[in-house]
């Protein structure tokens, strides 16, 4: 008598469960407008005094070209290639190609800060990723020691 009872509101569940289903799959597809035709997306450029959100395209679209390029690119590539659509050397910072122990760094870190926000861009193992984010506490734009840019 008490499996029962048990097994009543169970079935009950399983059987709206499956009903929902079923529902859901006799409802005719939405309607849809006429066909759009295809949008190209403008190419990114460089922004002369946009903020970052405005030059993270071309940002991202360097840095990935730079990749593309090189699966293993080095801080001095990174750097070359932002400096040469128009980043400026001076506002950039970028992370150390080898360690502390002298082994090929994992991941490469360069950053631009425009006014109070910063671009930051990482290769590493697992790809690229980049994010607009705020300055750390000394103005900077990356914890730690960075590289001097002198080329």
């Amino acid at each position: 008598m008490r499996s029962s009872r048990l097994f009543a509101p169970v079935a009950l569940v399983a059987a709206l469960a499956l009903a929902g289903c079923s529902s859901q799959e006799a409802q005719p597809p939405a309607e849809t407008s006429a066909a759009a035709e295809p949008t190209q997306a403008a190419p990114a450029v460089f922004v002369p005094g946009g903020a970052a959100g405005d030059n993270k395209p071309i940002f991202d679209e360097t840095n990935l070209q730079t990749i593309a390029t090189n699966g293993s690119a080095s801080s001095v590539e990174f750097v070359n290639a932002l400096s040469a659509i128009g980043f400026d050397k001076a506002a950039m910072e970028v992370t150390f190609d080898r360690t502390n122990v002298d082994l090929e760094a994992d991941y490469i870190i360069v950053s631009v800060k425009i006014g109070e926000e910063c671009l930051v861009g990482q290769r590493g193992p697992r790809g690229y990723t980049s994010d607009i984010v705020a300055p750390v506490s000394t103005g900077k734009c990356l914890i730690g020691l960075t590289q001097p840019i002198t080329w």
